[in-house]
């Protein structure tokens, strides 16, 4: 099954068809539960922040700092950033914020905003794996390479002709390591192989048993195919889940961008409803 996911072109893996998918709307405020039961998860790129030709580029727009800081307050802190980046790129991304988070796809999990990682869930790839899975940028100069320790990612966006050329090398690597304990996530112009053993919704799952998460109703919003294991869990938690950009799969609407997920949370300050 991981063999064949590998063998997917990302349109194939990220494109559901549209008879298979329910009608999503626009996220109604009805739906939203009182602030102060909510525990509100955020995934960054491509949800938050706008895509850009590289993930250096992305910035944090005018006013989004200042409506998750006050979000924070009013859900008494009850809210994490849940993404593949890890805590030190996620933090200088947002600086001078820290944010409570899930990094790494479940791999690192910040509780406090006032500490640095409580966990990290993954050792570090085999050295000799990741050179094999590093020299694939030598493929096309478009090819940027990120190494996460637990994680190695391969980002196209500037040499999108060469994502065939990247899943089946990939492929061939792991035909020669069948026993490697690897997982391999295709994102929106990024394919990134790690550990098996952990995923952004395991990391939601520890997240929502400790303070000030726990007994709250998680509201979650993502974009891309790794997204797709929180959104599945949601009803586990009674959670609502928002895909951005796409229709999901099970989700309970969506958004059309990341400029109207930044302008729903703003309205949730100012709807007395969620008081």
């Amino acid at each position: 099954m991981k063999s064949e996911l590998a063998d997917m072109t990302l349109e194939q893996k990220r494109t559901i068809p549209d008879d298979d998918v329910p009608d999503s709307v626009p996220v109604p405020h009805a739906l939203v539960p009182h602030l102060g039961e909510t525990a509100i998860l955020l995934d960054i790129d491509g949800t938050l922040l706008d895509l850009m030709p590289t993930p250096r580029e992305v910035w944090v727009p005018p006013g989004l700092s200042d409506t998750l800081n006050r979000l924070v307050e009013r859900t008494s802190g009850a809210l994490a950033l849940v993404s593949g980046r890890s805590l030190n790129d996620i933090d200088l991304i947002f600086a001078p914020d820290v944010f409570r988070a899930v990094a790494g796809h479940g791999a690192e999990m910040r509780l406090s905003a006032d500490s640095e990682a409580d966990d990290v869930h993954a050792p570090p790839l085999d050295k000799e794996l990741k050179r094999r899975l590093a020299a694939i940028a030598k493929l096309s100069p478009g090819i940027l390479l990120e190494d996460k320790g637990y994680s190695l990612a391969l980002h196209y966006r500037l040499a999108p002709h060469a994502e065939k050329a990247i899943y089946e090398s990939v492929s061939l690597i792991r035909a020669d390591l069948p026993n490697a304990p690897i997982e391999v996530l295709p994102g929106k112009f990024v394919c990134e192989i790690k550990h098996s053993g952990f995923t952004k919704a395991s990391g939601v799952r520890e997240l929502m048993k400790h303070e000030p998460f726990r007994g709250r109703r998680p509201l979650f919003i993502g974009d891309d195919v790794t997204d797709e294991t929180v959104f599945a869990i949601m009803p586990d938690m009674n959670g609502l889940a928002f895909s951005v950009g796409r229709r999901a799969m099970g989700v309970n609407g969506h958004f059309d961008a990341p400029s109207d997920v930044r302008a729903f949370l703003a309205r949730l300050l100012d709807d007395t409803r969620l008081e």
